[in-house]
């Protein structure tokens, strides 16, 4: 069955759903995270993520060229029992997604803003937005997206104050590194760019989906030049020494930006990057609560309560930094998998299966 026409979205709006995912709490801090494994050359490792996540792309596009969504390929693919299985562990990897920007972003505004606030307060307001966005419609969480894009852009600007008291021998001698180097930072820049493997869902509410490839690609050449900038200018400011100790590279810079009517701008950064977040959270749950439609036959609404129910009792749950940081570290392996393994297993496996399906 088709999806109804007016509950889609244009091709040139993947542009904004992909970008918005990749985007998130992983910005402030990545920097500290890649340079541990691959030093300061491993804006390289930037660069060679932004190329494979160009692949991953291209793999979800010829996945799904011809079927609806990652629920229906699997049962296809799979049968019903196993695919059920498959759809119940997608299910959760993307509510997963959105727990972990949720609980992260909620760690930063207590380290930062509000050392008091009470973890379970601030989840459940977001998580009520969230439900409001996603009941609405896809077209709704669509637009959360947009705004999650266009709206943060002057953050970018903040980057350039740092290039101030750059030291750009920081970066040199450049090329000393290793390829095992690079490969161990890409693979610690998972967690950062997890998000286009939602297309695998949201496919079907794409008007002309096979159309909008290029969009999805556009997406993630914009956000490979966002981690680019956003490790150079870090790269440049801080020294390897200070790196290390510098848990929140990109917040702990806004700390140079001097404004005549602020003093504090990292305030405002991190209360403007709750619109950066928005859109993790929400396309996360709407996935989430969408194949748990479909794998359990319920209605929409009761998936998504039973989500954000989930989403909620594992935030207050967790309450260490040490536990964040686990889990942090869990969802990079399991988001690792599913977009180099998985995703071109799927590939293969779908062109096997054509080829019996052929054979007389």
């Amino acid at each position: 069955m088709k999806t109804n026409q007016s509950l889609t979205v244009p091709p040139f709006m993947v542009f904004f759903l992909i970008h918005s995912m990749q985007v998130g709490v992983g910005v402030l801090g990545f920097q500290r995270v890649i340079a541990k494994s691959g030093g300061y050359q491993s804006w390289i490792a930037v660069l060679f993520t932004g190329l494979l996540i160009h692949l991953v792309v291209y793999f979800m596009y010829k996945i799904l060229d011809g079927e609806k969504d990652i629920a229906h390929v699997h049962e296809k693919l799979f049968g019903k029992w196993l695919g059920s299985l498959l759809n119940i562990v997608f299910m959760l990897y993307y509510a997963a997604l959105a727990f972990t920007v949720l609980r992260t972003y909620t760690e930063v505004i207590q380290i930062w803003v509000f050392p008091d606030l009470p973890t379970w307060t601030f989840t459940i307001t977001m998580l009520l937005l969230m439900y409001l966005a996603i009941v609405n419609g896809f077209r709704i969480v669509t637009g959360v997206c947009f705004l999650g894009v266009v709206l943060p852009m002057p953050l970018l600007l903040t980057t350039l104050p740092l290039f101030e008291f750059a030291e750009f021998r920081y970066l040199r001698p450049l090329f000393d590194t290793t390829i095992r180097e690079q490969l161990m930072a890409t693979k610690d820049m998972t967690l950062s760019v997890l998000g286009p493997e939602l297309l695998l869902i949201f496919y079907p509410f794409i008007r002309n989906a096979a159309k909008s490839q290029r969009y999805a690609h556009y997406a993630v050449l914009y956000t490979t030049f966002i981690y680019l900038i956003a490790t150079i200018s870090a790269f440049v400011y801080f020294s390897e020494e200070q790196m290390d100790i510098t848990i929140w590279p990109t917040l702990s810079s806004w700390k140079v930006l001097e404004l005549p009517f602020i003093e504090r701008f990292e305030y405002i950064g991190i209360s403007a990057w709750l619109i950066v977040i928005l859109p993790n959270i929400t396309v996360g749950l709407w996935a989430s609560s969408r194949i748990g439609k479909r794998v359990f036959s319920m209605k929409h609404r009761h998936t998504l309560i039973i989500s954000i129910l989930i989403v909620f009792i594992a935030s207050i749950l967790l309450e260490t930094r040490d536990q964040i940081n686990q889990l942090n570290s869990i969802v990079s392996i399991v988001g690792l998998y599913v977009l180099y393994v998985y995703i071109p297993f799927l590939l293969v496996w779908k062109w096997i299966v054509g080829r019996l399906r052929l054979s007389p």
